[in-house]
């Protein structure tokens, strides 16, 4: 069979997140870890990258009991969705884009900037000399579209890999995206999810159960 189902959210920053940009070529004095930004608007982005690794490797600890491996090694259920390059081969079903900050207008007209600069501060505990960075984040309230793209390949595991990737996307709401996750940044809420057949058909009792699966 072919098809491809398209599933659109939103990803709502409950803490600031850091997805750290290049700082190559920095100013004196400029922000030592500044966020990765869309060249076109020069708004904050979440790379399609970052969200596939982090919700690959939430799922590998679940499906692998508990143990990250090689990815070439993930659990069969992982592997079908995300892909492996050795043995046996298999083209990853997801495709994720980059989400762009979307609301940047609304922020702007309460009067809060897309972004913020946080100071890390750390201490050696051997010569108690402090080393402060400063550190840029996404705000809190930042909204970020998503859509990702799943490749129908059998009708029979597409129930069941659509339940795995809401499963990752659940998972990330109680850890968090980015970096510095520890210190509270990245916390995540998934809201508005819905999925839409965008290329060819699958059968109308699948297409039911998996829109199911979204609305829960």
């Amino acid at each position: 069979m072919f098809a491809k189902i398209e599933i659109k959210g939103k990803i709502i920053l409950e803490t600031g997140m850091h997805i750290g940009g290049s700082t190559q070529f920095s100013a004196i004095g400029a922000i030592d870890s500044p966020v990765i930004r869309d060249s076109f608007t020069d708004l904050p982005m979440i790379p399609g990258s970052s969200l596939k690794g982090k919700i690959r490797t939430l799922l590998a600890k679940k499906y692998n009991n508990g143990k990250l491996v090689e990815p070439n090694k993930d659990d069969i259920k992982v592997r079908r969705l995300f892909g492996s390059s050795e043995g046996d081969i298999k083209s990853s079903r997801l495709i994720f884009s980059d989400s762009i900050l979307s609301n940047a207008e609304e922020l702007k007209q309460i009067g809060v900037s897309s972004t913020e600069i946080k100071v890390e501060n750390t201490i050696n505990r051997i010569t108690a000399i402090a080393n402060p960075r400063q550190i840029e984040r996404a705000v809190r309230g930042s909204e970020f579209d998503f859509s990702i793209i799943y490749n129908a390949e059998e009708e029979s595991e597409i129930k069941e890999d659509l339940s795995i990737l809401k499963e990752g996307l659940k998972f990330l709401e109680y850890d968090y995206l980015g970096g510095n996750g520890s210190r509270g940044y990245g916390r995540v809420k998934i809201d508005g999810l819905k999925m839409d057949v965008v290329v060819g058909e699958i059968d109308n009792k699948i297409k039911a159960d998996c829109e199911k699966v979204f609305e829960g």
